[in-house]
């Protein structure tokens, strides 16, 4: 909303009110911003009831803050001598050691003691869809797709199974098999959010349906049939060539490949529903407009490298990078700097109206033109300022720690030992000093 005076959009946190002047003196640059679309994946993981015995051995198997790995093992021989109960009490012990380590950001080693906990109790439905849950929150779609057919054979008429599918499905780019998934799980017990990723599930099926394909090590293409397989093929190299650069940059490997999805410019608008400012689209799957282009550009090559960058934070984070973050790093990987938009930056975040960065941690979807013009010049110069101070091992410290921490301030204090307040005094002191003469 614009009342001439003040641009006034909704965040996450409610309202949120620029005055116009802020945002009417940023340069514009000649491209369109293209941002990740921050928040949770498609749906989110069930709720799991505990294995049965839980509460017996929870206690036991955790306790002064660690996992009692030699009270585990005891379990695990007397389960040895085939005992129901015992089996169980084993699972149940695991099922806490599990728990205990997702609270301490160790998923890798939970998801481990899942799988030890099922092979002591390997029919147990709630501990098959836990493991699956991590599994896709980890992005690994295809490893989910082990216990989910487990399960599915267990209890076929499950709704939470159908509803981890049509996700793991989507995931792995797979849209015709999650739609129907999708489909299963509303038949099954309706579900608001399952009804959303379907209906949005359906409109990719629909535009994709003669769409061309392409594929290599690390990523999956889908094409409208006018676009030159030229241009295809030379996406599909810039992103490979960006690819282990990022691995280096963020010290971090993709699990799955990723999804890349080339449109026309109407049905990037049809399909994304974006604002008219925005360029391109990394939703979980990269999406970008490329009508009339006949090979590839220096602007295209750029958009695409900010647009992996986001592919890369989004899964390093658990998608728990804030948008600032999200925008930030790939601006500054992409090779963005601050120095056109330093100036007009300090004289309005000295201003007492200015907003702050937390303000920035969700969508930005529905911001006007004018202020994620803003938006993104106020990340640029944070991610920057952090770099300027402890180098990329900061940002990757800050982006792992997002992904466990209970909120963006925290992770900022485990990982930077600075507050919110700390980081923008130190972006104004860094813009001052490396761009005003």
């Amino acid at each position: 909303m614009d009342d001439g005076q003040h641009v006034t959009y909704d965040t996450p946190a409610g309202q949120m009110t620029i005055p116009k002047s802020i945002v009417a003196r940023i340069e514009r640059d000649d491209f369109g911003y293209s941002p990740s679309a921050v928040g949770p994946p498609p749906v989110s993981s069930v709720e799991i009831e505990p294995v049965r015995g839980y509460e017996d051995v929870e206690k036991l198997a955790v306790h002064d803050d660690s996992v009692d790995i030699a009270y585990i093992a005891r379990l695990e021989l007397d389960a040895r001598s085939n005992s129901r109960s015992a089996s169980e009490k084993v699972a149940a012990a695991h099922f806490a050691a599990s728990q205990f380590l997702l609270s301490k950001g160790e998923i890798d080693s939970a998801i481990d003691h899942y799988r030890r906990a099922l092979t002591f109790s390997p029919d147990n439905l709630g501990l098959l869809l836990n493991l699956a849950s991590l599994y896709l929150r980890e992005s690994q779609f295809k490893k989910a797709l082990d216990p989910l057919e487990h399960a599915r054979r267990l209890a076929p008429d499950s709704p939470d199974t159908a509803k981890l599918l049509g996700w793991a499905y989507y995931g792995a780019n797979k849209i015709d098999r999650a739609v129907e998934e999708w489909q299963r799980a509303e038949k099954l017990r309706p579900d608001a959010e399952v009804e959303a990723a379907l209906r949005k599930a359906e409109r990719d099926k629909s535009e994709e349906e003669s769409y061309h394909e392409g594929e290599t090590a690390h990523f999956s293409l889908k094409y409208y049939g006018a676009a030159a397989p030229a241009l295809a093929r030379g996406i599909l190299r810039t992103l490979e060539d960006n690819y282990n650069d990022l691995e280096s940059q963020l010290d971090y490997t993709p699990r799955e490949p990723v999804a890349v999805i080339l449109y026309t410019n109407q049905a990037f608008a049809d399909i994304t529903r974006a604002p008219s400012w925005v360029g391109a689209l990394n939703d979980g799957r990269i999406r970008i407009p490329v009508q009339g282009l006949g090979g590839m550009t220096p602007e295209l090559a750029r958009v695409l490298r900010h647009e992996l960058t986001h592919s890369f934070v989004g899964q390093k984070s658990q998608h728990r990078a804030p948008t600032w973050v999200q925008e930030g790093v790939a601006q500054w990987i992409e090779g963005r700097r601050s120095s056109q938009t330093a100036g007009e930056l300090l004289n309005v975040l000295s201003r007492p109206d200015a907003p702050h960065l937390q303000l920035f941690e969700g969508s930005w979807m529905n911001l006007s033109g004018d202020s994620a013009y803003f938006a993104y010049a106020w990340a640029l110069a944070v991610v920057e300022s952090i770099i300027q101070s402890g180098g990329m091992g900061d940002v990757q410290r800050l982006i792992d720690a997002l992904a466990t921490a209970p909120s963006v301030e925290d992770a900022l204090r485990e990982s930077l030992h600075s507050s919110y307040e700390d980081i923008e005094h130190q972006t104004l002191v860094f813009l001052r000093r490396e761009y005003v003469r």
